[in-house]
């Protein structure tokens, strides 16, 4: 196999992982920890609660989580929505470090790194988008 078809290959396989990623992750951020913010269910109600900033935040978190799903589904979109997501998560990060005392407050890193491989994959297409780049 000459280097040119390696090198076709290993980009098809990279771009097949990075949609992977966006697909579980849009999945994640959508089921997962939006829906159950924007049901008021209990495992939600309970967690916002002890933040103590009443049911608007649980709601708008959950609006911004969604938005970060349908984003990393949109090629567009996906650097900012990822990018996004990793800010919104370090805000996660210090919210459990004060107000839930620490409580899975290593959780957010798990999702940084997948977040951050997509945004840095779709960094030129983020670029142009903001103007950044033509």
């Amino acid at each position: 196999m000459s280097s040119a078809a390696t090198a076709v290959k290993s980009s098809r396989t990279a771009l097949r992982t990075v949609w992977t990623l966006r697909i579980l992750l849009a999945l994640f951020f959508a089921l997962a920890s939006a829906l159950p913010k924007l049901l008021a269910l209990p495992a939600a109600t309970t967690v916002f609660d002890a933040i103590g900033w009443g049911p608007w935040f649980m709601y708008l978190t959950g609006l911004v989580e969604l938005a970060g799903a349908i984003g990393l589904l949109v090629g567009r979109l996906a650097g900012p929505a990822a990018t996004a997501l990793i800010v919104f998560l370090v805000f996660a990060f210090v919210t459990q470090l004060t107000a839930m005392h620490g409580q899975n407050a290593g959780t957010p890193f798990l999702f940084m790194v997948p977040l951050a491989v997509i945004a840095w994959t779709r960094r030129a297409e983020t670029a142009e988008l903001l103007g950044l780049r033509r």
